[in-house]
């Protein structure tokens, strides 16, 4: 039986003066992906050139929304209503739908960024207000879904698309939740072990803990990090895992 599988990477992270990632090394590697709208990172000159390039290597697109917080890069966790959340992140793919629309790109989904993803991994109301806001815009974009979390069961609720995924880099708890940035060990540099977690999460849908506890988990795309040291060698090692196993890497919008 084939099995495909979609990589994931955020992008178009850059703004001003500060360049940030390795979106043009990465690219030819990763099979779709999330750009910044603004909110967390991005400017508009920035949105403009990562659809262009997206455009040129033939890359999926999709919005990658976050709460209103440049300074912390939208990582930090803010209380806002529902009609917030939903006006942000309509607002958000709006703008990066302008450029989709110039470029004559389809946009394929919808990701959350940092804090406001983390909430929605865990509160309803949070992940319910996100999917409602994708579905307003347009109900055939896809809603990128922590597996196993509130996301799934809040865009099966609305009636959104969705493909749930896994982190390629990031560690497990034994409950399946990403560790805490916050912690030793959360993010593993390692590209040979990083490169058998994604052959496993792919081929047998589960991962290791960071305690040695083998976590079920449904894999329809796996997010890789593009602004990490060692990234770009990181995400060909993968691909080369992949190949080597026979794994068709294939955007999961196609």
């Amino acid at each position: 039986m084939m099995i495909q599988i979609d990589l994931n990477c955020d992008m178009g992270e850059s703004f001003g003066v500060y360049n940030l990632g390795h979106d043009e090394e990465a690219m030819p590697y990763v099979t779709s992906i999330n750009v910044a709208c603004g909110f967390h990172a991005s400017d508009p000159l920035n949105m403009m050139k990562t659809v262009k390039l997206a455009k040129k290597f033939g890359v999926a697109v999709g919005a990658h929304p976050s709460f209103p917080d440049l300074v912390g890069f939208g990582r930090r966790e803010m209380v806002a209503t529902a009609e917030e959340i939903k006006a942000d992140v309509i607002y958000q793919i709006g703008a990066l739908w302008g450029y989709c629309l110039t470029e004559g790109i389809k946009m394929q989904h919808v990701k959350a960024h940092g804090g406001m993803y983390n909430m929605a991994v865990k509160d309803m109301s949070v992940a319910t207000a996100l999917a409602e806001a994708i579905k307003a815009v347009d109900p055939g974009l896809i809603m990128l879904c922590l597996a196993n979390t509130a996301m799934v069961t809040a865009a099966k609720q609305v009636g959104v698309k969705y493909v749930e995924e896994s982190f390629a880099d990031r560690a497990y708890t034994a409950q399946g939740s990403l560790v805490s940035r916050k912690l030793p060990g959360s993010v593993i540099h390692d590209i040979d072990i990083v490169a058998e977690r994604v052959l496993n999460m792919v081929k047998n849908n589960q991962v290791t803990s960071i305690d040695g506890v083998q976590v079920a988990l449904k894999t329809q795309t796996v997010c890789v990090h593009g602004d990490t040291p060692g990234a770009v060698g990181m995400i060909k090692k993968i691909r080369e895992k992949l190949a080597a196993e026979g794994v068709t890497v294939k955007a999961f919008g196609a």
